[in-house]
């Protein structure tokens, strides 16, 4: 691929300082803009990634002068992304924001042409310059790329937690990447904690977990299926985490009253009426963090071809808490158990995250308030 050359290139950050910051609410791209994000697939105001990883830009460059403006793929193909990212290019970014794991492929074709520009991978790893087959990277760590991942465990530890002091006893989690996806895994061990952490006193508290319709992240017949059996089997409330996956569990909360979800990375109460609460991640706060970082000039030094994890310490994980949907564990019990997270005065693990065979073993062999099954 021809590498682009920026147009601003020769000049360092910090003159552009002074400049209005913009964006297009309207149409995407087309504006000179040195802080660009390339969204992944779906719309920028999806109520989901997209959107708060948006929200984090926005906020920063309206705080500290910067152009800014997004870039939305044509298609959902990496082809449309890397066509994105050039344009963005074009058009004078100097700092690209790319959120979702989706991005990983166009990070390494776009990335090592551009290299007078700072990628920041959201909700990613240290990617690098080459990959196998099945995606694993085998080559050299991109420098000018930086990544960004987060503690799941912590927000799905205090789902769990919350759902039982809420006062449910039969729980269930169904989690995407098919038990390989290290964010999901991280999320359902922390859920699990954090269900054995509240059950402490209590008899008869129950937790299904399955990774089984997970491997796309995406709704499914199968996984509807399996949501009907658990709902009718008497299962009172399911983190859904996964994507599209949602969808599944939702059609099936639907058909009875007592039915209850948890959703994931971003606040999914408007999605419907049956979610209690969410498992989130800051990503707004996140992504103004490392903007900071970055305008600070501190890429060579703690950003560059590394990665950050962020957690309650940074803002950046936690549950959306509504009283309507939360009545009886209240906002002064949520705002305790968080700030004894952010302190560190929590233990949670995420050693089981490595994998659905570790994970079995850590639940098994250390959870006694709460008896875990997997519905294979």
């Amino acid at each position: 691929m021809k590498r682009k050359v920026l147009m601003l290139s020769v000049l360092p950050l910090a003159l552009s300082a002074g400049i209005v910051s913009c964006k297009g609410d309207d149409a995407s791209g087309g504006n000179k803009a040195e802080i660009a994000l390339v969204t992944d697939v779906g719309n920028l105001k999806d109520g989901s990634f997209n959107e708060g990883t948006w929200n984090g830009v926005e906020e920063y460059a309206k705080a500290n002068n910067k152009t800014y403006d997004y870039y939305q793929p044509k298609d959902g193909d990496e082809a449309s992304r890397i066509t994105a990212m050039n344009d963005a290019i074009d058009n004078g970014a100097k700092v690209i924001v790319a959120p979702g794991f989706l991005q990983a492929g166009t990070l390494r074709k776009v990335a090592p042409q551009n290299k007078d520009v700072k990628f920041v991978f959201v909700d990613g790893w240290n990617v690098t310059d080459k990959a196998d087959a099945d995606g694993n990277d085998i080559g050299e760590v991109i420098k000018n790329v930086t990544a960004v991942s987060y503690k799941e465990h912590e927000s799905g530890y205090m789902a769990g937690y919350a759902a039982v002091k809420e006062g449910y006893t039969k729980l269930a989690g169904t989690f995407g990447g098919g038990g390989t996806n290290p964010a999901c895994n991280r999320f359902a061990y922390g859920y699990v904690q954090g269900i054995n952490d509240a059950a402490a006193g209590l008899s008869g508290i129950e937790c299904k977990i399955s990774f089984k319709y997970g491997s796309s992240f995406s709704a499914s017949p199968e996984l509807k299926a399996q949501m009907d059996g658990w709902y009718t089997s008497g299962t009172q409330v399911v983190f859904s985490c996964g994507g599209g996956m949602f969808s599944s569990v939702l059609s099936s909360a639907n058909e009875g009253d007592n039915r209850k979800i948890i959703g994931v990375d971003v606040d999914q109460k408007g999605a419907s009426e049956k979610v209690i609460t969410s498992a989130v991640k800051g990503l707004a706060p996140s992504v103004k963090k490392v903007l900071g970082q970055i305008y600070d000039n501190k890429w060579d030094s703690d950003l560059g071809g590394k990665g950050q994890q962020l957690g309650a310490s940074d803002d950046s994980t936690g549950i959306a808490y509504h009283a309507d949907r939360l009545t009886k564990f209240t906002k002064a019990a949520y705002d305790e158990l968080y700030a004894k997270i952010k302190a560190g005065n929590v233990t949670i693990k995420s050693d089981g995250a490595s994998g659905e065979a570790s994970f079995w073993t850590t639940v098994n062999t250390e959870l006694t308030n709460v008896a875990v099954t997997l519905d294979a």
